[in-house]
């Protein structure tokens, strides 16, 4: 424990040691992250100031869109700052405070769309019981659930590396810091942590992904005794859900499923699901979803007037 203390501050490679490539990096991601922010901000106003978006899928849809910001938000702003700077630094408490808030917001946006599975199983496969059970209280306790499982699997992650000893080596060859670098660069034996993380982590993901898919294979199953236009619907609702399970889990997996191990492409899957991921989200939901679009052109309307006023 003595020598935990050695090492205050980590040293990031960063994405490309080129300075010309982190200036047009610098451009690229402050458009993408200034894209993330409006789009995903505007189908929460869109969704809280329409009545035609009351129903639970667009409630869950508005906290998913809010986590996709706070997500992205744990990264790409010091991403940013970073392609700018000389020296690619953060402190230890700094690094710590990161994991965390990036394990907490990925986690609640992984129990987010498990519960927008439940919800889309409800409404196809018991559309009569469907507004009884997934009444205004029934979705503030799942969305609550869904943070306290995103803390709890947060503050697991970040209990399994806190007291690990950094007594030499602080360069991390990333652009933000997570758990499998800093164990490379931890100064005792990480194995076991390393298998840790993954059941926390990486099994979490898999077994989520697995019951994700799982529930709309159901669902779609279900849909063959519906009518074609309740099949239309339902099937370019599913599909926007499916897409977006599959861009989530697919890198956190490919990630999160390999203990101790880093390779030289993690740092551009990393890219995907902190910056890509979230800049697609309110585009896949927005244009595959007439009720959305409409919502947004109104709300559109309604600002216009009030400006002229």
């Amino acid at each position: 424990m003595a020598n935990t203390r050695n090492v205050t501050e980590f040293i990031f490679l960063g994405l490309s040691p080129n300075q010309d490539v982190q200036k047009v990096c610098f451009v690229i991601f402050l458009l993408l992250y200034t894209a993330i922010v409006l789009g995903n901000l505007l189908i929460v106003l869109t969704a809280m100031t329409s009545r035609s978006l009351g129903s639970p899928l667009y409630f869950f849809l508005s906290y998913l869109s809010f986590v996709e910001i706070c997500y992205s938000s744990t990264s790409a702003p010091k991403l940013i700052s970073d392609l700018l700077a000389e020296k690619k630094a953060i402190s230890l408490w700094g690094c710590m405070t990161q994991i965390f808030f990036i394990h907490f917001f990925g986690g609640t946006e992984m129990f987010l769309l498990t519960v927008m599975a439940y919800d889309r199983y409800m409404a196809i496969c018991r559309p009569l019981n469907y507004t009884t059970i997934m009444n205004q209280q029934v979705c503030a306790v799942l969305v609550g659930t869904a943070w306290v499982g995103g803390f709890v699997h947060s503050f697991a992650q970040v209990l399994l590396i806190f007291h690990l000893p950094f007594c030499g080596p602080n360069v991390i060859d990333h652009y933000f810091c997570d758990l499998l670098p800093l164990l490379k660069l931890a100064c005792s034996d990480t194995f076991l942590l390393g298998l840790l993380i993954v059941a926390n982590g990486g099994t979490l993901s898999v077994i989520s992904f697995v019951v994700l898919l799982a529930s709309y294979v159901v669902i779609l199953l279900h849909l063959r005794t519906r009518s074609s236009e309740g099949r239309r619907k339902a099937f370019s609702t599913c599909g926007s859900h499916i897409t977006v399970v599959v861009l989530f889990f697919g890198p956190c997996i490919f990630i999160y499923l390999r203990p101790s191990t880093t390779l030289a492409v993690d740092k551009m899957v990393a890219v995907f699901y902190t910056v890509i991921t979230p800049l697609l989200n309110p585009v896949i939901y927005s244009l595959r979803n007439a009720e959305v679009k409409k919502a947004m052109k109104m709300l559109w309307i309604r600002t216009m007037k009030a400006d002229k006023k």
